[in-house]
């Protein structure tokens, strides 16, 4: 396996030199991530969420990460290990691969100036870290382990939609699993616009 971390402990590889019953059980059985699949941002125009059953979404996936094909030149996203054991899951792509979010989403775009349709901007949509393992710094190590995956495969610049967090307030999964800001600036990342009162663009260009 290739080893893309940064901190000790953790290994992280790409999804298609990790086994797909690994990524499972980072996703759980229970839980939005067990739910989704990681296809909220994935489906094309006229494809609605609820209509896909979670079969299909967890096909689409496996079709998606490659895995168990290592000699695959591609995949969507990263699965980190500790000690063995998988742990985290991290998805990254070219940002035109994410069909729902060039189209229902405007945080991306409110402010700026992009070219949605220019495929060497890569972008994290989405960080699960496996019950039981949370706190250990997961997320902020898979998404430096982003920056040197999208960097070696050509990408002009990364970006992440963050939550930003305060002290005291609680924010759910459902809304956390973009990432906070801190997440992608101990990772290099710079905020590049604040479309929302809580969300952020986050970007580092190469």
């Amino acid at each position: 396996m290739t080893d893309l971390a940064t901190a000790p402990e953790v290994t992280i590889v790409p999804a298609n030199e990790a086994s797909w019953e690994d990524l499972q059980a980072v996703l759980g059985t229970r839980g939005d991530p067990s739910k989704c699949q990681c296809q909220r941002y994935k489906l094309r125009p006229r494809e609605a969420f609820s209509k896909f059953p979670v079969e299909e979404r967890a096909h689409r996936l496996r079709t998606q990460s490659e895995c168990g094909h290592p000699k695959s030149k591609t995949t969507s996203g990263l699965v980190a290990y500790l000690d063995g054991e998988p742990v985290g899951w991290c998805a990254v792509e070219p940002r035109t691969a994410y069909h729902g979010l060039m189209r229902n989403f405007r945080v991306p775009w409110d402010g700026r100036d992009e070219d949605k349709a220019d495929d060497t901007i890569w972008c994290v949509t989405c960080f699960v870290t496996r019950a039981g393992y949370r706190r250990r710094g997961i997320s902020y190590a898979l998404a430096r382990a982003a920056v040197d995956f999208t960097r070696e495969r050509g990408a002009r610049a990364l970006e992440g939609y963050a939550m930003i967090t305060r002290p005291g307030r609680e924010i759910t999964w459902g809304e956390l699993h973009v990432g906070s800001r801190s997440i992608f600036a101990a990772a290099g990342f710079v905020e590049v616009s604040h479309p929302t009162p809580r969300r952020v663009v986050m970007r580092i260009d190469f």
